[in-house]
């Protein structure tokens, strides 16, 4: 007898029961396991807030990861990532901590730093040339467990070297960023979390695309302010970013007036005597004359 299109077979059964079998876990297995279509929130996570009420609400356990790799990508370097991170790294110098840069694009503006909560005493910069010395300078920091926070600019650098990267961020119990160029967003990494960087249109907020991360794929990215409180209080108001500046229109051109050229005649007269005179005199000197 051919059972029924309709009627459930066992597999389907087990499917069906497969899509409930976390709940029916005990309780300390359950907690530690993640299905793929929610949030990750291991209690056991250790995480550092953001600072960014809406990044928050969709980073898994609500912050920035610890003993992990987290992998930004920017369209152009030293653009962004310091309104996005600085309020996270002021919580680690605060905590006594300190942030280590590897390799970084450009130097960093101290004095605007300072004013973020970041003290030039506890940021140190390490040059670093090639690629080779730049995973070595960051392996080594995350060895080291001194450091509470290490950012590494990686333009170049395999697949293997960030599984190896990562491996050692989950001995470390700082934070780990790796800068990377945005088109390597197609790359395959093995940073459990992953975001686009970039700026909007004015007044220019910081656009945040999480591409990856331990929960469900993100539809739409995040729209955070650019501009820090301090600063707004010390802008005019009329180029304050909390409207579009206001251009004034452009008048039509107007057409330009012809000009009547007119001609003067100039009538030939005989020469003054005076002229006959000097005519005569340098002729003289120059010997045409006698």
């Amino acid at each position: 007898m051919t059972p029924s299109a309709t009627a459930p077979t066992a597999l389907t059964r087990r499917m069906d029961a497969g899509l409930h079998w976390p709940e029916r876990l005990p309780e300390h297995l359950a907690q530690v396991v993640w299905r793929g279509d929610a949030m990750a929130n291991r209690v056991d996570d250790t995480v550092i807030a953001s600072g960014h009420a809406a990044l928050d609400a969709e980073l898994p356990g609500g912050g920035w990861p610890c003993q992990s790799m987290t992998e930004i990508l920017h369209a152009q370097s030293a653009q962004a990532e310091w309104r996005l991170l600085a309020p996270a790294l002021a919580q680690v110098v605060a905590l006594g901590g300190c942030v280590l840069l590897i390799a970084p694009p450009h130097a960093p503006h101290l004095p605007g730093l300072h004013r973020e909560g970041l003290r030039d005493d506890r940021l140190i910069r390490i040059e670093a040339q090639t690629p080779a010395e730049r995973l070595w300078a960051t392996e080594q920091a995350l060895k080291a467990g001194c450091v509470s926070a290490v950012l590494s600019w990686l333009p170049q650098v395999r697949p293997e070297q960030l599984r190896r990267l990562h491996a050692h961020a989950g001995r470390h119990p700082g934070l780990l960023f790796v800068f990377r160029p945005l088109r390597m967003q197609a790359d395959s990494s093995a940073a459990p979390l992953r975001l686009a960087l970039g700026l909007g249109a004015y007044p220019h907020p910081l656009q945040v695309q999480i591409i990856k991360r331990r929960g469900p794929a993100m539809a739409q990215p995040l729209s955070l302010p650019h501009w820090s409180a301090g600063l707004l209080k010390l802008m005019p108001a009329e180029v304050t970013p909390s409207s579009p500046p206001q251009l004034r229109p452009l008048s039509p051109p107007v057409a330009p007036t012809p000009i009547s050229a007119s001609v003067i005649p100039v009538t030939a007269t005989e020469p003054s005597p005076h002229h006959v005179a000097l005519d005569r005199l340098a002729a003289r000197e120059s010997g045409i004359l006698s």
